[in-house]
Parts: structure tokens; sequence; C-alpha cells
């Protein structure tokens, strides 16, 4: 996959490769794209609500694509999504000060 199948605000159930890399299914959304990866929210599981630093690479299959209507997208400061705060991390816990949607 490459950044072309992507699109920022859009939610997605994917098969990834993990850090050992066996193919796992996830539920992602999409924040942000990079030229080499992406900065998504899962939305499945233990991870739900964690923000993931996911390389192009690593998605093996899109199995479904879903749009979010602008009411139901997460919002996260811009300067969480900046390409610098991302160089050396993979992973971030992000807590809404608010319930619902990260608002």
């Amino acid at each position: 996959m490459d950044k072309k199948h992507f699109a920022a605000d859009t939610q997605y159930a994917v098969t990834l490769r993990d850090e050992h890399r066996r193919l796992r299914p996830a539920n992602l959304y999409v924040h942000r794209l990079f030229d080499d990866s992406m900065i998504v929210r899962r939305t499945d599981g233990p991870q739900s609500g964690q923000l993931f630093k996911i390389r192009y690479e690593d998605v093996v299959r899109i199995a479904r694509t879903i749009p979010v209507d602008q009411s139901r997208r997460f919002m996260l400061p811009e300067a969480m999504l900046m390409p610098k705060l991302w160089e050396n991390r993979t992973t971030m816990n992000a807590y809404a000060s608010a319930p619902g949607l990260g608002k």
C-alpha cells in the first residue's frame, strides 16, 4: 500500500503486520498522512484511542473504507500531528478533556 490508498479523517478496516510481522486485523481512523507513514487512532481492542505511526507498507489489505461524517470526526490539536513530533516515536496516548470523540 502507499499514500494514495488512504485519506485523512476516514476510517478503515485493514489487515496489517504487527511488530512480529504477523498479520492482524485492525480498525483505524486516519488523522494525518505523511510521505512514508500515517498517524492513526486504533478504534478496536485494548489499544482503542491510542495514536500510532504506521508505515504504509505494513498495511497488507484494506477490507473496508468507511467515510466519516463531519460531526463524527476525532479532533486533535494540530501540534500533536506535526511530523517533527513523530520523528522518534511510534505511539502516543491521547486523552480527551471532554467525553465523546476526543473533543
